[in-house]
């Protein structure tokens, strides 16, 4: 599933492409799990002719805003992309949105149908997006909040808690392992067990993970990647988690994986130690 980092990669991509653009037909998959429950006519109606004004992106999330008072959301789910195609693109059964400029097609394509799009049509923030928690690289996220919230969740996993998105929006699967590898954390630590040392050094290493995941995967300010991943680090543990025989990139001891708190999960038992 996309994360806080991939997803602002296909945000921009979206975005860059769009810029200056105006959209000249709208293209929606009716009747399909990620469109259903929007008003199709009234969106095609406020996106057709208007130009892209903003976009960002929040947790797992985007939001597009055209025109006066038309925001777009998209919602990934598991397997959702946007990518940018040639005018005269012909969308496919899996393609569920695609915006059309005088220049590109914007493609929202989701094989599985877990992604979603929203629409709103008003100057006020949607409610949609308003209630995302706040962001990791936040004045809100503070250590505090997360001792606290780790002190609320005492009895389940860490690795359950950082995958909880009303506290850690855009932490998926690959990164809370690359911050609990980082902070020598067992994933299976129960949240409550974390002394106050290992929950700041817990609360620091989301931030850095946030920060360097963003800079590697979505470039900065304008530059955009030529793929996603390709420039993690080999330091990183994202290389090396994923085909048996993975080694620890600080320690070589093997690596193990495992289901906890219903996620696959890998960890280096030379680092990250249960006690």
């Amino acid at each position: 599933m996309p994360e806080l980092a991939e997803v602002e990669f296909y945000r921009k991509r979206w975005a860059l492409a769009a810029t200056g653009q105006r959209i000249t037909r709208v293209a929606l998959n009716e009747g399909k799990r990620p469109v259903r429950h929007i008003d199709v006519s009234a969106a095609r109606d406020a996106l057709t002719g208007e130009k892209l004004v903003s976009s960002e992106a929040a947790a797992k999330q985007m939001l597009f805003r055209f025109g006066k008072d038309a925001s777009l959301g998209v919602h990934l789910g598991m397997t959702g992309e946007l990518f940018v195609a040639a005018p005269d693109f012909a969308p496919g059964k899996h393609d569920h949105l695609v915006l059309f400029t005088r220049r590109h097609a914007l493609v929202f394509r989701d094989p599985r149908m877990f992604g979603r799009i929203e629409f709103h049509r008003s100057k006020e923030t949607p409610p949609w997006w308003s209630r995302i928690a706040p962001a990791v690289l936040s004045a809100a996220f503070t250590r505090e909040a997360v001792a606290a919230f780790l002190r609320r969740r005492s009895r389940s996993p860490i690795k359950a808690v950082l995958l909880m998105q009303e506290r850690f929006p855009g932490i998926g699967n690959w990164m809370a392992d690359e911050i609990l590898w980082r902070s020598a954390v067992h994933p299976a630590r129960r949240a409550g067990s974390l002394s106050a040392t290992e929950a700041t050094t817990l609360w620091r290493q989301c931030r850095t993970v946030a920060r360097q995941a963003l800079a590697a995967i979505a470039g900065r300010g304008n530059a955009l990647p030529a793929d996603l991943n390709v420039g993690i680090p080999r330091s990183w543990l994202f290389l090396h988690r994923w085909s048996d025989g993975g080694r620890c990139p600080r320690t070589g001891a093997l690596l193990r994986r495992a289901t906890i708190g219903g996620r696959t999960s890998c960890w280096s038992p030379a680092r990250q130690k249960l006690p």
